[in-house]
């Protein structure tokens, strides 16, 4: 059995066949899915699993150098934003953050090896995890 927090293969999988500057979309219950990108659906009910609580799992797995956000969680969901940045400090990364509009965000959802749904139901909490290299 695998030793790691993770315990998804499907999400395991995604992260260990990713290279440099690839990139997985972590969303909340509410962001519309491309049908042409690969969806890993973690959501159960409302609330679970958090954005964050998956977020941290996703980062004790992957190395990230930039995220992308929506500019509107600032005004829409700044205890998010809080979360997450608090949440890239702890694992000691201090990745590049690259704000664009939610339509602009929904666009580039397009172009990732993967989307994860949580159940988070908060508006906006959403990000582009970049992946950086461990060397």
């Amino acid at each position: 059995m695998k030793r790691g927090r993770l315990l998804n293969s499907e999400l395991s999988y995604e992260i260990s066949r990713i290279g440099h500057t690839a990139s997985i979309v972590l969303c909340d219950a509410g962001l519309p899915i491309p049908a042409e990108v690969k969806r890993i659906d973690l959501a159960i009910e409302s609330g679970y699993p958090s954005f964050i609580r998956t977020l941290d799992v996703l980062l004790s797995e992957m190395q990230v150098e930039e995220i992308i956000v929506a500019s509107e969680i600032h005004q829409r969901n700044p205890n998010i934003y809080r979360a997450m940045m608090d949440e890239f400090k702890k694992h000691g990364m201090a990745p590049v953050v690259t704000e664009v509009s939610h339509d602009q965000f929904k666009l580039m959802t397009r172009d990732s090896e993967a989307i994860v749904r949580t159940g988070e139901c908060t508006p906006y909490a959403n990000a582009i995890l970049k992946s950086g290299v461990v060397f």
